[in-house]
Protein backbone atom coordinates (compact mmCIF):
# COMPACT_ATOMS: atom_id res chain seq x y z
CA UNK A 1 0.00 0.00 0.00
CA UNK A 2 1.27 3.45 -0.90
CA UNK A 3 0.85 5.92 1.94
CA UNK A 4 -2.06 8.33 1.66
CA UNK A 5 -3.19 7.25 -1.82
CA UNK A 6 -6.59 6.33 -3.23
CA UNK A 7 -6.50 3.16 -5.33
CA UNK A 8 -7.97 3.55 -8.81
CA UNK A 9 -7.88 7.35 -8.75
CA UNK A 10 -5.22 9.51 -10.41
CA UNK A 11 -3.26 12.04 -8.35
CA UNK A 12 -2.89 15.64 -9.51
CA UNK A 13 -0.99 18.62 -8.14
CA UNK A 14 -1.30 22.29 -9.08
CA UNK A 15 -0.63 25.67 -7.49
CA UNK A 16 -4.00 27.15 -6.59
CA UNK A 17 -4.39 30.36 -4.64
CA UNK A 18 -0.61 30.59 -4.30
CA UNK A 19 -0.11 27.16 -2.69
CA UNK A 20 0.52 23.65 -3.97
CA UNK A 21 -2.63 21.55 -3.79
CA UNK A 22 -2.97 17.82 -4.26
CA UNK A 23 -6.12 15.92 -5.08
CA UNK A 24 -7.30 12.61 -6.53
CA UNK A 25 -9.71 12.20 -9.41
CA UNK A 26 -11.36 9.25 -11.12
CA UNK A 27 -14.53 7.78 -12.51
CA UNK A 28 -17.17 9.23 -14.81
CA UNK A 29 -20.67 10.56 -14.22
CA UNK A 30 -22.20 13.21 -11.96
CA UNK A 31 -19.34 14.91 -10.06
CA UNK A 32 -18.92 14.31 -6.32
CA UNK A 33 -16.28 16.12 -4.25
CA UNK A 34 -15.18 14.40 -1.03
CA UNK A 35 -13.80 16.66 1.71
CA UNK A 36 -12.02 14.97 4.60
CA UNK A 37 -11.93 15.96 8.26
CA UNK A 38 -9.44 17.67 10.56
CA UNK A 39 -6.09 15.89 10.70
CA UNK A 40 -7.18 13.57 7.92
CA UNK A 41 -6.54 13.44 4.21
CA UNK A 42 -8.07 12.41 0.92
CA UNK A 43 -7.06 8.83 1.77
CA UNK A 44 -9.74 8.86 4.51
CA UNK A 45 -12.14 8.05 1.65
CA UNK A 46 -10.19 4.90 0.78
CA UNK A 47 -13.19 2.60 1.22
CA UNK A 48 -15.88 4.90 -0.17
CA UNK A 49 -14.22 6.72 -3.10
CA UNK A 50 -13.71 3.62 -5.31
CA UNK A 51 -17.36 2.65 -4.78
CA UNK A 52 -18.55 6.10 -5.81
CA UNK A 53 -16.18 6.21 -8.79
CA UNK A 54 -18.01 3.31 -10.42
CA UNK A 55 -20.78 5.69 -11.53
CA UNK A 56 -19.57 9.18 -10.56
CA UNK A 57 -16.64 11.47 -11.25
CA UNK A 58 -14.95 11.65 -7.87
CA UNK A 59 -12.69 14.47 -6.67
CA UNK A 60 -10.92 14.06 -3.33
CA UNK A 61 -8.59 16.91 -2.31
CA UNK A 62 -6.11 17.05 0.52
CA UNK A 63 -7.12 20.18 2.43
CA UNK A 64 -4.51 22.90 2.91
CA UNK A 65 -1.78 21.76 5.31
CA UNK A 66 -3.02 18.16 5.15
CA UNK A 67 -1.56 15.26 3.20
CA UNK A 68 0.20 16.44 0.06
CA UNK A 69 -1.19 20.00 0.07
CA UNK A 70 0.84 22.96 1.31
CA UNK A 71 -0.28 25.04 4.32
CA UNK A 72 -2.60 27.97 3.63
CA UNK A 73 -0.99 31.39 3.26
CA UNK A 74 -3.37 32.63 5.96
CA UNK A 75 -6.30 30.90 7.64
CA UNK A 76 -8.09 33.12 10.16
CA UNK A 77 -11.29 31.29 9.17
CA UNK A 78 -12.54 28.52 6.90
CA UNK A 79 -12.47 30.56 3.68
CA UNK A 80 -9.03 29.44 2.49
CA UNK A 81 -9.98 25.78 2.87
CA UNK A 82 -13.28 26.21 1.05
CA UNK A 83 -11.72 28.28 -1.73
CA UNK A 84 -9.11 25.64 -2.54
CA UNK A 85 -11.79 22.95 -2.79
CA UNK A 86 -13.74 25.28 -5.06
CA UNK A 87 -10.61 25.83 -7.17
CA UNK A 88 -10.19 22.08 -7.63
CA UNK A 89 -13.82 21.68 -8.67
CA UNK A 90 -13.46 24.55 -11.17
CA UNK A 91 -10.16 23.29 -12.59
CA UNK A 92 -11.66 19.84 -13.15
CA UNK A 93 -14.72 21.36 -14.87
CA UNK A 94 -16.92 19.67 -12.27
CA UNK A 95 -19.26 22.53 -11.32
CA UNK A 96 -21.76 22.11 -9.87
CA UNK A 97 -20.71 19.14 -7.77
CA UNK A 98 -22.29 17.31 -4.90
CA UNK A 99 -19.96 18.04 -1.99
CA UNK A 100 -19.68 15.43 0.76
CA UNK A 101 -17.88 16.67 3.87
CA UNK A 102 -16.84 14.55 6.84
CA UNK A 103 -16.45 16.22 10.26
CA UNK A 104 -14.37 19.40 9.71
CA UNK A 105 -14.83 18.82 5.98
CA UNK A 106 -18.57 19.30 6.42
CA UNK A 107 -17.92 22.85 7.63
CA UNK A 108 -15.71 23.41 4.60
CA UNK A 109 -18.56 22.16 2.40
CA UNK A 110 -20.98 24.57 4.09
CA UNK A 111 -18.60 27.50 3.62
CA UNK A 112 -18.08 26.59 -0.04
CA UNK A 113 -21.85 26.49 -0.59
CA UNK A 114 -22.06 30.02 0.83
CA UNK A 115 -19.05 31.48 -0.98
CA UNK A 116 -19.48 29.78 -4.36
CA UNK A 117 -23.08 28.58 -4.66
CA UNK A 118 -22.67 27.96 -8.38
CA UNK A 119 -20.03 25.30 -7.65
CA UNK A 120 -22.23 23.28 -5.29
CA UNK A 121 -25.17 21.15 -6.39
CA UNK A 122 -25.89 19.89 -2.88
CA UNK A 123 -24.09 19.05 0.34
CA UNK A 124 -23.88 15.97 2.54
CA UNK A 125 -22.77 16.69 6.11
CA UNK A 126 -21.34 13.45 7.50
CA UNK A 127 -20.68 13.65 11.25
CA UNK A 128 -20.32 17.42 10.92
CA UNK A 129 -18.15 19.29 13.41
CA UNK A 130 -18.82 22.88 14.36
CA UNK A 131 -21.48 22.84 17.06
CA UNK A 132 -19.93 20.82 19.88
CA UNK A 133 -16.54 22.08 18.65
CA UNK A 134 -17.43 25.54 19.95
CA UNK A 135 -17.86 24.43 23.55
CA UNK A 136 -15.30 25.60 26.08
CA UNK A 137 -13.72 22.18 26.61
CA UNK A 138 -13.33 21.66 22.86
CA UNK A 139 -11.80 25.12 22.39
CA UNK A 140 -9.08 24.12 24.87
CA UNK A 141 -8.55 20.49 23.90
CA UNK A 142 -8.57 20.75 20.10
CA UNK A 143 -5.62 23.21 19.82
CA UNK A 144 -3.62 21.05 22.24
CA UNK A 145 -4.23 18.01 20.04
CA UNK A 146 -3.34 20.13 17.01
CA UNK A 147 0.07 20.80 18.52
CA UNK A 148 0.72 17.29 19.83
CA UNK A 149 -0.58 15.55 16.69
CA UNK A 150 -1.09 12.09 18.27
CA UNK A 151 -1.91 10.66 14.86
CA UNK A 152 1.78 10.78 13.90
CA UNK A 153 2.65 8.06 16.40
CA UNK A 154 -0.22 5.84 15.29
CA UNK A 155 0.79 6.39 11.67
CA UNK A 156 4.25 4.92 12.26
CA UNK A 157 2.72 1.71 13.58
CA UNK A 158 -0.28 1.56 11.27
CA UNK A 159 0.68 -1.81 9.77
CA UNK A 160 0.58 -3.35 13.24
CA UNK A 161 -2.73 -1.59 13.90
CA UNK A 162 -4.12 -3.15 10.72
CA UNK A 163 -3.26 -6.65 11.94
CA UNK A 164 -4.27 -6.47 15.59
CA UNK A 165 -7.79 -5.89 16.85
CA UNK A 166 -6.49 -4.75 20.25
CA UNK A 167 -4.44 -1.97 18.64
CA UNK A 168 -7.40 -0.90 16.49
CA UNK A 169 -9.43 -0.54 19.68
CA UNK A 170 -6.65 1.50 21.30
CA UNK A 171 -6.34 3.88 18.33
CA UNK A 172 -9.95 4.18 17.18
CA UNK A 173 -11.96 3.17 20.25
CA UNK A 174 -14.65 5.41 21.75
CA UNK A 175 -13.88 8.61 19.82
CA UNK A 176 -13.75 7.11 16.33
CA UNK A 177 -15.43 3.80 15.61
CA UNK A 178 -18.27 1.98 17.28
CA UNK A 179 -16.53 -1.34 16.55
CA UNK A 180 -12.83 -0.60 15.90
CA UNK A 181 -11.95 -4.28 15.57
CA UNK A 182 -14.21 -4.49 12.52
CA UNK A 183 -12.37 -1.75 10.60
CA UNK A 184 -10.74 -3.14 7.47
CA UNK A 185 -7.00 -2.89 6.86
CA UNK A 186 -7.80 -0.52 3.97
CA UNK A 187 -9.80 1.77 6.26
CA UNK A 188 -7.02 1.82 8.87
CA UNK A 189 -4.48 2.71 6.17
CA UNK A 190 -6.73 5.47 4.86
CA UNK A 191 -7.28 7.06 8.25
CA UNK A 192 -3.68 6.87 9.49
CA UNK A 193 -1.39 7.22 6.47
CA UNK A 194 -2.03 10.95 5.77
CA UNK A 195 -0.51 11.85 9.14
CA UNK A 196 2.95 11.17 7.71
CA UNK A 197 2.56 14.06 5.25
CA UNK A 198 0.82 16.79 7.27
CA UNK A 199 2.53 20.18 7.44
CA UNK A 200 -0.04 22.36 9.24
CA UNK A 201 -3.18 21.02 10.86
CA UNK A 202 -3.09 23.57 13.69
CA UNK A 203 -4.35 26.40 11.46
CA UNK A 204 -7.39 24.32 10.57
CA UNK A 205 -7.93 23.51 14.24
CA UNK A 206 -7.91 27.19 15.20
CA UNK A 207 -10.25 28.06 12.31
CA UNK A 208 -12.61 25.33 13.53
CA UNK A 209 -12.85 26.53 17.12
CA UNK A 210 -13.39 30.14 15.96
CA UNK A 211 -16.25 29.18 13.66
CA UNK A 212 -19.93 28.92 14.61
CA UNK A 213 -21.79 27.62 11.55
CA UNK A 214 -25.18 28.23 13.15
CA UNK A 215 -24.91 31.94 12.38
CA UNK A 216 -24.95 31.26 8.62
CA UNK A 217 -26.97 28.09 8.07
CA UNK A 218 -30.12 29.97 7.08
CA UNK A 219 -28.23 31.35 4.06
CA UNK A 220 -27.51 27.91 2.59
CA UNK A 221 -29.71 27.53 -0.48
CA UNK A 222 -28.67 24.20 -1.96
CA UNK A 223 -30.23 20.86 -0.91
CA UNK A 224 -28.59 19.25 2.11
CA UNK A 225 -28.48 15.86 3.79
CA UNK A 226 -27.30 15.27 7.35
CA UNK A 227 -25.64 11.85 7.68
CA UNK A 228 -24.56 10.56 11.09
CA UNK A 229 -23.32 7.54 12.97
CA UNK A 230 -25.92 6.61 15.58
CA UNK A 231 -23.13 5.87 18.10
CA UNK A 232 -20.95 8.89 17.38
CA UNK A 233 -19.17 9.83 20.62
CA UNK A 234 -17.24 12.75 19.14
CA UNK A 235 -20.08 14.82 17.69
CA UNK A 236 -23.36 13.75 19.29
CA UNK A 237 -26.56 13.03 17.44
CA UNK A 238 -27.99 16.14 19.12
CA UNK A 239 -25.71 18.15 16.80
CA UNK A 240 -27.16 16.26 13.83
CA UNK A 241 -30.67 17.17 14.91
CA UNK A 242 -29.73 20.84 15.15
CA UNK A 243 -28.10 20.86 11.73
CA UNK A 244 -31.12 19.12 10.21
CA UNK A 245 -33.55 21.54 11.86
CA UNK A 246 -31.67 24.69 10.87
CA UNK A 247 -31.05 23.52 7.31
CA UNK A 248 -34.52 21.97 6.98
CA UNK A 249 -32.69 18.90 5.77
CA UNK A 250 -33.39 15.19 6.17
CA UNK A 251 -31.35 13.31 8.76
CA UNK A 252 -30.15 9.78 8.08
CA UNK A 253 -28.44 7.83 10.84
CA UNK A 254 -26.40 4.66 10.42
CA UNK A 255 -26.92 2.12 13.18
CA UNK A 256 -23.97 0.75 15.19
CA UNK A 257 -21.64 3.31 13.64
CA UNK A 258 -19.40 5.98 15.17
CA UNK A 259 -17.71 9.15 13.96
CA UNK A 260 -15.65 7.42 11.26
CA UNK A 261 -18.76 6.30 9.38
CA UNK A 262 -17.13 6.79 5.97
CA UNK A 263 -14.74 3.94 6.77
CA UNK A 264 -16.92 1.92 9.12
CA UNK A 265 -19.93 1.62 6.81
CA UNK A 266 -18.96 2.76 3.32
CA UNK A 267 -21.81 0.71 1.86
CA UNK A 268 -24.43 2.56 3.91
CA UNK A 269 -22.78 5.91 3.16
CA UNK A 270 -22.78 5.09 -0.55
CA UNK A 271 -26.49 4.28 -0.46
CA UNK A 272 -27.26 7.52 1.39
CA UNK A 273 -25.22 9.66 -1.02
CA UNK A 274 -26.62 8.07 -4.18
CA UNK A 275 -30.20 8.27 -2.88
CA UNK A 276 -29.69 11.92 -1.97
CA UNK A 277 -28.25 12.69 -5.40
CA UNK A 278 -31.33 11.10 -6.98
CA UNK A 279 -33.47 13.37 -4.81
CA UNK A 280 -31.44 16.42 -5.85
CA UNK A 281 -32.02 15.48 -9.48
CA UNK A 282 -35.77 15.28 -8.84
CA UNK A 283 -35.78 18.70 -7.19
CA UNK A 284 -33.90 20.19 -10.13
CA UNK A 285 -36.53 18.89 -12.53
CA UNK A 286 -39.49 20.30 -10.61
CA UNK A 287 -39.20 23.95 -11.83
CA UNK A 288 -39.02 22.74 -15.45
CA UNK A 289 -42.18 20.71 -14.98
CA UNK A 290 -43.93 23.61 -13.27
CA UNK A 291 -42.99 26.00 -16.09
CA UNK A 292 -44.30 23.54 -18.66
CA UNK A 293 -47.64 23.62 -16.85
CA UNK A 294 -47.70 27.39 -16.86
CA UNK A 295 -46.78 27.69 -13.19
CA UNK A 296 -44.25 30.29 -12.02
CA UNK A 297 -40.71 29.24 -11.04
CA UNK A 298 -40.06 29.33 -7.31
Amino acid sequence: MTAANLPGLAVRCERLGGVRCRWFVGGAGPPVALVHGLGGGAANWRELAPLLAREHRVLAPDLAGHGGSEPPLAAPNLNAYADRVGDVIALEGASPALVVGHSFGALVALRLALRRPGAVRGIVLAGAAGISSGRRAARVLLPVLGVLRPGRAACRFRHRVQRRALLRRAVFGHWGAADPAALSAEAVEGFLAPNALHTDTLSATLALVRDDPRTELERVRCPALVLWGARDNQVPVADALEYARRLRAPLRTIADCGHLLIGERPDACLDAIVSFLDRVRELEELPVEAEALGEPRR
